[in-house]
């Protein structure tokens, strides 16, 4: 690899001219110059693969980039006579902290009233990974994953909860192992206090595993 690229971490002028130059080098070459800064030998039996490793990781877990949300719900649209809540919760969810680039998981919970159509249930995880694989941030993510279904199907009403530890709180900085962050988003009639209610209701009732 080139002579690694000197950048000045207080001047943003030499981070913009430092940039174009770091173009012409894969991922892979990038990760295995990390591994040489942090005082390691790339060639060692453990590491002589993990730059290449390392690039299809972030590949993978950046691939909501390249979805389309509203082609994944629209390809699974269906007329159904209901009107009552649909909720599909305990969805598990894995993404990356936009900070620090480390992992926060947890527990999704959806939930919408029809307005004519229905959604495969199946679209609802995918649709939370399509914005779950991104450098994201646990606010944001909530928020577009309902006005993604508000979009898709224009239902009554949306409502999406996301329950969630953050290693970049538990194994760094403040190393808080047993917190965890509460998200919502209310979309139509779930700004309602009952609809809010049996939403928020239902969810905290835990899952038994079995039916």
């Amino acid at each position: 690899m080139a002579q690694p690229v000197i950048v000045s971490k207080t001047s943003k002028s030499a981070t913009a001219l430092a940039e174009p130059s770091l173009s012409g080098f894969s991922t892979a070459e990038l990760y295995r110059e990390l591994i040489t800064r942090f005082h390691e030998d790339p060639d060692r039996d453990g590491l002589v693969q993990t730059p290449v490793r390392a690039e299809k990781a972030m590949s993978f877990l950046t691939q909501g980039y390249e979805l389309d949300s509203t082609q994944i719900l629209r390809g699974a649209l269906f007329d159904v006579d209901y009107d009552e809540m649909v909720i599909v919760k305990d969805i598990e969810m894995y993404s990356l902290c936009e900070h620090h680039m480390l992992p926060f998981f947890g527990r999704v919970h959806v939930a919408y009233i029809p307005n004519g159509k229905v959604i495969g249930l199946s679209k609802i995880p995918r649709l939370i990974d399509v914005f779950a694989r991104r450098l994201q941030v646990q606010e944001r993510m909530t928020r577009q994953i309902a006005d993604a279904i508000q979009e898709a199907i224009q239902p009554r009403g949306v409502g999406v909860v996301i329950e969630a530890r953050h290693l970049c709180m538990m194994m760094r900085g403040v190393e808080k192992q047993n917190s965890s962050t509460v998200t919502s988003a209310m979309v139509g009639c779930f700004h309602d206090q009952p609809t809010r209610g049996e939403f928020l209701s239902l969810v905290r009732h835990p899952s038994t595993g079995s039916l």
